[in-house]
């Protein structure tokens, strides 16, 4: 009975969006569930066989999605921010990536007796993680400060370096499957890399001249990124790849062109190429495994995971200023993720079409370390952290949206407490204002994708909506709720209690607790600053309480937030009365009204 391929596609559509969704309730990496469903409904249950369903459409469809992959992932590298890394990172995406290649490749040969070529491309392939495997790991795990920045910028930037070095891996072997000269393979790389970057360098100046209107640059984006890999594969067979890998690395770096709203299109584009690519692609194993191909492909996890893993980072970190414990939380959290699952697939049809030996165990195998490393680390990181001490306590740190003079003074006031506090926004206006009193920003929407995969929220355990935007502070509450509790996010109103009339108060479902009491608005706060007042911190006492701070400084004064002996934070709202204590420290708004008799 044939099957409708229109069905096909919405039921892929569904079932990616809902591995996503438990994904994001789950705080797991979305790849785990989509690998999982794809192995469920295709292998061990026979109810959908990509190859008869899809037909001639697969394998273009699989290519032209893992171009977009790899541009998408590409993009991210930025080589100026390479120059912020430490000496441990540095050390972990060179020479220790490079080490660990070696011995991955070790092992599949050795393990599981694939060829060296094929060892090759599995270890080229497996020694990266991914930001989108380590960021919902780290946001579960939340380990040290030195921790979390070291394996975030390991992601970052080993996962487009990864894919292009897996890539020419690649065309090295298919060209000498072929039977091809090193003179050959050298002209396939050079025309990928020279449409790459020709198209790159086109697509750059239009989008500097502002030739391209602003709502189909990323239409015009997709069209070359599909343009130059056609082209170039149509130029020098399996060149389109290199192609769209640098044209990302150049398009990313290209000074003065503004992509941002190029990167959020393809990030959604992604998550729906990679919520349908992955189940077809689990959807293909073949069950029951190649004789010894099961334990074969546990062996290597095992091998990777407890020996290849912490010897790359031993010798990745030495001289650094790591201590062993933190270098043993390293040597065990490796997530691989998209990268490798997705080019690995491809890889694995295109040399098999070649009739190379030995391509069909490459999926196999990477698929039991993905599943291997994500399972194990997701249940396992944290108990290790706490037990080397390097888990972070409960994180106390504050994420303010909004960039203001309002929400400037307020995370002064907290920095001043020695709070870790972070401002995001995309007023870039305010945002340079802030990081010019040397505060700890980050500049973009915090509920984007964008910030998913870069906003560093390690230590920080509440959320202060004050921007001036009614609709995108409640919807920051709404998001963060689910990282950092209901209890935990707060908003400054931007309408007061008898201006929100029925017609235009939110629904309760999408309100969060009214930061400093119900009458309290962001004007208000923005015009008492405007007039004189201050925000003022002050140590509590027995001979001196918050009767006393009262009367020193004025009836009117207004208890902002608390901050207990042991150093925990206590935020005023309107569903919790704080009454300040002996002991205390009181950071509170008080008038510019000379002080009383009292004083």
């Amino acid at each position: 009975m044939s099957i409708d391929l229109g069905v096909v596609l919405t039921l892929l559509l569904v079932v990616g969006f809902l591995a996503q969704w438990l994904a994001w309730r789950l705080r797991l990496p979305a790849i785990l569930f989509l690998l999982l469903i794809g192995i469920v409904v295709g292998p061990a249950t026979g109810l959908f066989d990509p190859d008869k369903a899809l037909g001639d459409f697969l394998f273009p469809t699989v290519s032209l999605a893992v171009a977009l992959i790899l541009f998408e992932g590409s993009m991210t590298l930025r080589f100026s921010e390479l120059r912020g890394i430490g000496g441990a990172v540095h050390g972990m995406v060179t020479y220790g990536a490079v080490l660990a290649l070696l011995m991955l490749a070790a092992a599949a040969h050795w393990i599981a007796g694939v060829s060296w070529q094929i060892a090759f491309l599995f270890g080229a392939l497996t020694c990266v993680t991914g930001p989108t495997v380590i960021t919902p790991m780290l946001r579960t795990l939340r380990p040290n400060a030195r921790i979390a920045s070291a394996l975030r910028w390991e992601g970052i930037v080993l996962d487009p370096l990864g894919a292009l070095f897996a890539v020419l891996v690649f065309e090295a072997i298919a060209s000498h499957q072929q039977g091809h000269s090193l003179a050959v393979f050298g002209a396939t790389i050079g025309i990928g890399a020279g449409i790459g970057l020709a198209v790159a360098a086109a697509l750059g100046f239009l989008l500097y001249r502002q030739m391209i209107p602003e709502y189909l640059q990323a239409y015009g984006t997709l069209i070359a990124v599909l343009g130059a890999f056609t082209l170039s594969n149509k130029l020098a067979h399996e060149s389109g790849l290199v192609a769209v890998t640098l044209m990302g690395i150049t398009l990313g770096n290209l000074k003065h062109v503004h992509i941002d709203d190029i990167m959020d299109f393809k990030e959604h584009l992604s998550t729906l190429l990679v919520s349908m690519l992955f189940v077809v692609l689990a959807a293909r194993l073949h069950w029951p495994l190649p004789p010894g191909m099961l334990l074969a492909g546990i062996l290597v996890f095992v091998v990777a995971q407890f020996v290849i893993r912490p010897v790359s980072i031993l010798a990745a970190t030495l001289g650094s200023n790591l201590g062993w414990r933190e270098r043993a939380l390293l040597g065990y959290v490796s997530p691989r993720g998209v990268v490798a699952a997705s080019v690995s697939s491809l890889f694995a049809m295109r040399l098999g079409a070649l009739g190379m030996p030995g391509a069909d165990a490459l999926v196999p195998l990477v698929f039991i370390l993905i599943i291997g490393t994500v399972v194990l680390q997701s249940a396992t990181a944290r108990p290790l952290a706490r037990a080397l001490k390097v888990a972070d306590p409960d994180p106390d740190g504050v994420l303010i949206f909004g960039s203001d003079e309002v929400a400037r003074r307020i995370a002064t006031a907290l920095a001043e407490h020695k709070f870790q506090v972070l401002l995001a926004d995309d007023d870039w206006d305010g945002i340079s204002a802030a990081r010019m009193a040397g505060l700890a920003t980050f500049f973009g929407n915090p509920t984007s994708q964008h910030a998913a995969l870069h906003l560093d929220l390690t230590g920080i355990g509440r959320l202060l909506a004050l921007s001036t935007r009614r609709e995108l502070n409640s919807l920051a509450c709404m998001h963060y709720r689910q990282e950092f509790g209901r209890e935990r996010v707060y908003r400054l109103r931007v309408l007061a209690p008898e201006d929100a009339t029925d017609r235009a108060a939110f629904a309760g479902s999408l309100r969060a607790k009214a930061l400093f009491g119900g009458d309290m608005t962001h004007m208000r706060f923005a015009e008492l600053l405007q007039a004189g007042w201050r925000i003022k911190s002050s140590a509590l006492t027995d001979a001196f309480g918050w009767p006393a701070f009262v009367a020193q400084h004025g009836a009117d004064s207004m208890l902002l937030f608390g901050v207990e002996p042991n150093g925990r934070l206590r935020v005023v709202s309107n569903r919790r009365k704080t009454e300040p204590k002996s002991g205390w420290s009181v950071i509170a708004l008080v008038s510019p009204a000379p002080e009383s008799a009292a004083a």
